[in-house]
């Protein structure tokens, strides 16, 4: 197992804020501490601009370096733009190492999956998942699937993603919630899968299944996970009710599909969130 990190990323922070440093950092030392998972550790890849310029807007680029909020959700740091480069970054390496046949997951902040091609929101600069599925295409892949379990819709992957030929876009994601989008499928390659807040953790199962069923028979040469760990239970931003061993049970399921996998971070706000990563990783090792 190859986790992709930097500790740098935890260097920027917003008192009160849920997209906080210790997402990470209590990650890190969590996965640093067992002893199930054979881990090797990795740092971000360089990213440079025409990557970026594949999914964001020239302007887009030249606002994260403008020291003015985003939105109320999305404040600006000074050096922004350089964190979410290598949280970028991190989504390229993972890339690289899914083609290599690894098992790989980028444990990097910010996250990504709200940020559309002109506009960082949602606690999100730049959309990791969208510029890695774009440079696989542009370098040899035929067919990549993104498959979003975070429990707000990615509207930023799906507007960077839509009707882009070689491209399929999967989310399972809470409705009525944030940002209030993802309640029909789009274009030919966007599908969208909303549940009710307080769906019962067999019901939310069954529309995972559902989900990885469709985007199996598209027969993807590779599979870019946007998880997101806000579905648990007891996360204080959105009323789902999965557990710790439901993530074992979809990283089990991802790993069955046969097919290469690479996972980039995105929401997940609760203290728990470690054991929740850590669970699916294992499944996605051992399930």
């Amino acid at each position: 197992m190859k986790i992709i990190s930097d500790e740098r990323c935890t260097g920027y922070s917003h008192a009160g804020h849920p997209e906080r440093p210790e997402r990470v950092a209590s990650t890190v030392q969590k996965l640093r501490a067992q002893k199930e998972l054979a881990i090797t550790w990795a740092p971000p890849a360089a990213v440079e601009d025409a990557a970026l310029l594949r999914a964001h807007a020239p302007e887009h680029l030249t606002r994260l370096g403008e020291a003015c909020d985003f939105d109320v959700d999305t404040p600006f740091s000074p050096e922004i733009g350089s964190f979410a480069r290598a949280s970028v970054g991190a989504a390229l390496e993972a890339l690289k190492a899914a083609r290599a046949g690894e098992t790989v997951f980028s444990l990097m902040r910010p996250p990504g999956h709200h940020a559309t091609r002109t506009r960082a929101m949602g606690f999100f600069y730049l959309n990791n998942i969208a510029i890695a599925c774009l440079e696989a295409l542009a370098t040899g892949c035929k067919r990549i699937a993104v498959f979003d379990f975070d429990v707000h819709h990615g509207n930023g992957t799906e507007a960077i993603l839509l009707n882009k030929p070689g491209a399929s876009f999967f989310s399972i994601h809470q409705f009525p919630c944030y940002p209030g989008t993802g309640t029909r499928n789009v274009g030919d390659n966007c599908f969208n899968y909303p549940v009710a807040p307080q769906t019962p953790r067999g019901d939310y199962r069954h529309v995972l299944t559902s989900a990885l069923e469709h985007l199996e028979s598209l027969k993807p040469e590779l599979i870019a996970v946007s998880a997101g760990f806000d579905c648990y239970a007891r996360d204080p931003l959105a009323h789902e009710m999965l557990e710790t061993e439901d993530f074992y049970w979809l990283g089990g399921c991802l790993r069955r599909l046969g097919v290469p996998v690479f996972g980039l971070l995105e929401g997940g706000y609760s203290n728990d969130l470690p054991e929740l990563i850590f669970a699916y990783l294992k499944g996605i090792e051992y399930g």
